[in-house]
């Protein structure tokens, strides 16, 4: 399952975000530290071609890919040393697949800083939650380097890692995002990781909760997105950025789906604040679903782009896999466009694919396998 950490420093927004992308009610007060223990919730992707498909294969039971919010309580200045219970919030992010850091971005003389004061400094406060996650990595591999360092002498295959580490050490002090972090695939970034989790090496969507008013202002935004260019030192086209509103999404919860869609229209919102962050994160994972269909059941899968037909049979069952056979195929939207299974493998689009088959997103597959 996809989980998401929704980070930031206190009063930014972050709990009435939770509330409003997971329907919850966790304590949102104007106030530091209002959440101690992270606030965990679990939301269903929305994906309409499930409906369809249900529909079609005549079943009742829909099962969307899913999302896990972690709300983590506010972060503050000194964190990794263990300031305002930092160290034990840090903990909370490491098992996330992505950090959604959310900077305030909207005026209010009644929502304070964690220092008392009412201003906001978009650009510094991007600079010290970053500085806080660096930190505390820091801090990681100073604790696991000199073992490494040890084991190295004895086994020269581990060096590459020891340089591995120490670079990403170095940069992390100099204050940059360390570049293997972007110059290795994920596969060989774990394997350097090794079970270290470190913060920084998560991706990272910046979500500016914003007022209604700067949903419409182009150039708001455009200055916003430049604080975080600035914040992080990377290219504008290499950040995640989204602009939601907190308060505006805490009151479309209770509207029924098309009135909800009117008022954001209104703002020039195509698509809920849980959508707009759910798109990201499969983006920025480098994520896709492809969909079964039966009387049973229809379902969404996510997987990586790229894999091919076995390891997304895996998604479903390791027999799956281990066993696979072939996989039939078919494209949802011939699969709509002609109507039924029957009348799609008719029209010759229907097709059985072997072990080498690259997923493709609107894919509606059956595995077959032996075991």
């Amino acid at each position: 399952m996809l989980k998401i950490a929704i980070v930031g420093l206190p009063n930014v927004g972050k709990s009435t975000l939770f509330n409003a992308l997971t329907d919850s009610d966790a304590l949102a007060a104007n106030y530091p530290f209002a959440t101690i223990e992270p606030n965990t919730g679990i939301v269903s992707v929305r994906d309409r071609r499930l409906d369809k498909l249900a529909e079609m294969y005549h079943t009742d039971k829909v099962v969307p890919a899913t999302v896990e919010f972690v709300d983590v309580a506010g972060l503050v200045a000194g964190a990794n040393k263990g300031d305002g219970l930092g160290n034990k919030f840090l903990a909370n992010i490491r098992d996330c697949n992505a950090i959604c850091h959310v900077v305030r971005g909207f005026e209010d003389e009644s929502v304070q800083r964690a220092d008392g004061s009412t201003t906001i400094d978009p650009q510094g406060d991007i600079e010290i939650i970053n500085t806080e996650l660096a930190l505390s990595d820091v801090s990681v591999i100073e604790t696991h380097l000199p073992k490494l360092i040890r084991e190295a002498k004895g086994n020269p295959k581990l060096k590459p890692r020891v340089e591995f580490l120490q670079s990403v050490q170095s940069q992390l002090l100099e204050g940059r995002v360390p570049t293997e972090f972007s110059e290795l695939d994920a596969d060989e970034l774990k394997e350097n990781l090794d079970g270290l989790n470190l913060l920084s090496a998560l991706p990272v969507i910046y979500l500016f909760n914003v007022s209604e008013a700067t949903l419409t202002d182009k150039e708001r935004r455009n200055e916003l997105k430049q604080f975080a260019v600035k914040a992080t030192g990377q290219a504008a086209d290499k950040l995640q950025v989204l602009f939601i509103c907190a308060e505006l999404e805490s009151e479309i919860r209770a509207l029924p789906e098309n009135e909800a869609a009117e008022l954001l229209a209104d703002y020039g919102v195509t698509d809920s604040g849980l959508d707009q962050l759910v798109k990201a994160a499969y983006n920025t994972l480098g994520l896709q679903s492809f969909l079964t269909a039966g009387e049973k059941e229809v379902r969404a899968w996510t997987i990586h782009k790229g894999w091919v037909a076995p390891q997304a049979a895996g998604v479903i069952h390791s027999d799956f896999e281990r066993g696979f056979i072939a996989a039939q195929v078919v494209d949802y939207n011939d699969l709509i466009k002609y109507g039924s299974e029957a009348a799609a493998r008719a029209a010759g689009k229907v097709h059985l694919e072997g072990k080498t088959y690259v997923m493709q997103p609107d894919d509606v597959v059956e595995f077959r396998f032996n075991v």
